[in-house]
């Protein structure tokens, strides 16, 4: 791992970089995926199944170089507002492609995430509840693959693609809900290189040595079945899927048009994937994007990273609503935290949860609105403060789901989404 020298450097920021570059529990690397349908029985499969892709700018974006700029003032910092495809809305100029989309997205501008820690502020951001002591809450993915997903799938139901690192398989994200809904991580966007079959092992000793495999296993497990072993047996259930649909990997069978329009860097490949897994029958999968954590030069390194988000990202609403996938896909932009207005002594900006925004897009999204607004120099939020369960609600009811019912873990009742919250109805269609 490169370091990152503008970056905090505090002991959970380097926590979370490394969840992000891959780290996982040690098990084996899992992934199941069908074959690619055809284009008719795509279509349909889009219309019938509701996904989500979540873009997840790693390290806190800053809101006032995104969302919502406050040029002309003294945190606002040096870039303009551009007008939108939405009259009257406006974002910064770092997103010119984005701009264009704006009447398929919502943004979300008075977001108080309550935490300016990195790993607390991604658990809140993707559970859409604080940390309690006593439970562990499933992520959004975990939730989604539980209630999205067909019973009868041989799909994965949550994918993360990572920056260059690590792929594995990792139980901690899906809480009480189990391995089964438990993510599955991609390095660069790749399976594992020791995933697949030796080139000096033949197709039949493979079997064999499978059938035997299988044979020990089940011995094994009928005096010592355990979560643990409940979760190994799983993801190597899902990694012997992936050896026989690898070709959903290769970003390379894509139009060379199309493969264009995101990008030939890493982030572009990596949405492009995102948009292939989906197309696949993934139901959720998670695209990381690093690293916005500028303490320092917040200005000249929000220029280099939304310049690699801006243009993939508006090609990927374009592409799915080319396919008619955007109306069942649920896109969502979001971070662990936003950046402080204050711009500090080495020109960067600090963590900051009180006053920030979320983009979203797609299914169950109304086009073009905009809710919640922060003062002038966008350090408090004067109206319609949101919090991270008013989120997970929207997410939730915008695929169609009842964000209010329950889940039943050893035959104990937990809400599914926070109850002391509900859903962001000004942006939901």
């Amino acid at each position: 791992m490169f370091p990152c020298t503008y970056a905090c450097n505090s002991a959970d920021h380097a926590l979370s970089r490394r969840a992000f570059l891959g780290a996982s529990l040690g098990a084996t690397a899992a992934l199941g995926l069908g074959g690619f349908a055809n284009p008719l029985a795509a279509k349909e499969l889009a219309k019938a199944q509701k996904r989500v892709i979540v873009i997840f700018l790693s390290g806190g974006v800053s809101q006032l170089e995104t969302w919502d700029p406050k040029p002309n003032t003294d945190t606002g910092g040096p870039f303009k507002a551009i007008s939108t495809s939405v009259p009257g809305t406006h974002i910064c100029e770092l997103l010119p492609h984005t701009a264009k989309q704006m009447h398929r997205m919502a943004i979300v501008r008075s977001l108080n995430s309550i935490s300016d820690d990195h790993g607390t502020g991604q658990t809140i951001m993707l559970t859409g509840r604080r940390p309690e002591p006593g439970i562990t809450y499933p992520h959004l993915g975990a939730v989604s693959a539980r209630l999205l997903s067909s019973d009868a799938s041989a799909l994965p139901g949550h994918i993360q693609i990572l920056p260059k690192g690590g792929s594995g398989f990792s139980n901690r994200d899906a809480a009480f809900l189990g391995p089964k809904f438990a993510s599955v991580s991609l390095g660069d966007g790749k399976p594992p290189a020791d995933l697949f079959r030796p080139a000096g092992l033949t197709s039949a000793e493979d079997e064999e040595r499978e059938a035997f495999r299988k044979k020990l296993n089940e011995k094994f497990l009928k005096g010592r079945k355990s979560a643990a072993t409940e979760a190994y047996t799983e993801s190597y259930t899902q990694a012997e899927r992936v050896v026989k649909q690898a070709e959903v990997f290769d970003v390379e069978k894509e139009p060379v048009k199309i493969a264009d329009r995101y990008g030939r860097h890493d982030f572009g490949r990596h949405l492009l994937l995102a948009r292939r897994l989906i197309e696949a029958g993934v139901t959720y999968v998670k695209v990381s994007h690093s690293n916005y954590d500028t303490h320092h030069e917040n200005f000249d390194f929000h220029i280099e990273q939304l310049g690699e988000f801006d243009r993939p990202f508006a090609a990927l609403l374009d592409d799915l609503a080319d396919r008619g996938m955007l109306e069942s896909t649920l896109v969502v932009v979001m971070s662990e935290m936003g950046r402080t207005p204050r711009i500090n002594a080495n020109y960067g900006r600090d963590h900051w949860a009180k006053a920030w925004s979320v983009a979203l897009a797609g299914a169950g999204i109304k086009g073009g609105a905009v809710v919640g607004k922060t003062n002038a120099t966008g350090t408090a939020v004067t109206e319609r403060e949101v919090y991270s369960g008013h989120l997970f609600h929207t997410y939730l009811q915008a695929v169609g789901l009842d964000s209010t019912k329950n889940f039943y873990p050893n035959e104990r009742p937990v809400p599914i989404a926070d109850p002391k919250t509900s859903a962001i109805s000004e942006i939901l269609a």
